[in-house]
């Protein structure tokens, strides 16, 4: 971890509070230039000022965008590529686990499109500058545990049965480690690595928030947000010789992506129509 990351550029989603917070600090702490993409600027601010001062790096720099809406994703997309720098580490870290069914302005189930459908949008739209970084660019996915308990689904939006959130939360952390080994082999080639981690059970705002039970239960046992972000700035700053492209990491060390007869194995052998789906839903090109 005494590893520099100087001159090197970090975009971390969802980064005023929680694990995003923690993240931003801990890659700026070691020297990154690091883009804070927040959805409220006042929060955004203060978070930044705070990183600031706290790690004495200046070349910490706040984005608005708020990743519930595809059409700002893409034009933050445009506007952060046209500054043509290598991107080293994106961290699709924003996340969200809203119990009750809801709908964006764009027609999307409101956990998919800031769960899934945002940080696929942006992954891809950046890879670009990412490709620009090989062959040391990493894309760092925060998952969770939950979706251990959840197979691939085509159901993207939860359109079938009951709404459930914490289900579809699980359903969409699924999705995310999926993604991250299909991109590891899409992307093989060109010098950018995946990878997808669990920050166990952290005491963030969204797990107070959504959560209530769960955070009152381990009161006093939850981790802080720096031991939640630990394992991904340890995968920002680690050799990629010493990583796995499409693996799932947790406490600094490679985790099975299925438990024991669970059978959600197989699930993923569905993730290139998924990508179709998510890609049709989010308007990008079909791939050819």
């Amino acid at each position: 971890m005494q590893i520099r990351l100087d001159g090197k550029n970090c975009l971390v989603t969802g980064a005023n509070s929680g694990i995003g917070f923690a993240t931003a600090e801990g890659l700026a702490s070691h020297g990154a230039t690091v883009y804070m993409l927040c959805r409220n600027k006042e929060r955004g601010e203060a978070a930044l000022n705070q990183i600031r001062s706290k790690t004495g790096n200046e070349n910490v720099h706040l984005e608005i965008c708020d990743l519930s809406s595809i059409n700002e994703v893409k034009s933050f997309a445009t506007k952060f590529t046209s500054m043509d720098k290598p991107l080293h580490v994106l961290v699709n870290n924003a996340g969200l686990l809203e119990h009750k069914r809801d709908t964006t302005t764009e027609g999307l189930e409101l956990n998919f499109a800031v769960n899934v459908a945002a940080p696929y949008t942006l992954t891809e739209l950046v890879m670009p500058l990412l490709e620009k970084a090989a062959p040391d660019a990493r894309v760092i996915t925060v998952s969770s545990g939950g979706m251990y308990t959840e197979p691939l689904n085509k159901d993207l939006q939860f359109s079938e049965g009951d709404f459930n959130g914490t289900r579809q939360y699980a359903r969409n952390k699924r999705v995310q480690v999926a993604l991250t080994e299909w991109w590891a082999e899409k992307y093989n080639s060109k010098g950018v690595c995946f990878y997808s981690m669990h920050p166990g059970w952290a005491d963030t705002p969204g797990v107070a928030k959504s959560l209530p039970g769960l955070s009152e239960k381990l009161s006093g046992n939850l981790r802080s947000n720096d031991e939640g972000a630990d394992t991904v700035v340890w995968l920002a700053l680690q050799p990629k010789e010493k990583l796995s492209s499409g693996a799932f990491y947790f406490d600094r060390a490679e985790a099975p992506k299925h438990l024991k007869f669970a059978g959600t194995a197989a699930s993923h052998s569905q993730i290139n129509s998924i990508v179709d789906s998510i890609r049709s839903i989010c308007g990008l090109p079909a791939l050819g």
